[in-house]
């Protein structure tokens, strides 16, 4: 994958990894570890989260 493309956020691995070590999707590239320039960044919107403020899937 070109650097360019690839997820700042996770890294292009899309993942994303708290303090705890807890992994979860990337939010910002949906998982696929890769933006595509003039493609919007899509989110869900909602999140579950329990009460330490982590995502539940």
């Amino acid at each position: 994958m070109a650097k360019d493309m690839r997820c700042r956020a996770c890294d292009g691995s899309g993942l994303l990894m708290d303090d705890e070590e807890w992994r979860y999707t990337c939010t910002i590239c949906g998982g696929s570890g890769e933006l595509i320039a003039g493609k919007p960044i899509e989110q869900d919107g909602n999140f579950d989260v329990d009460e330490m403020n982590r995502t539940l899937e």
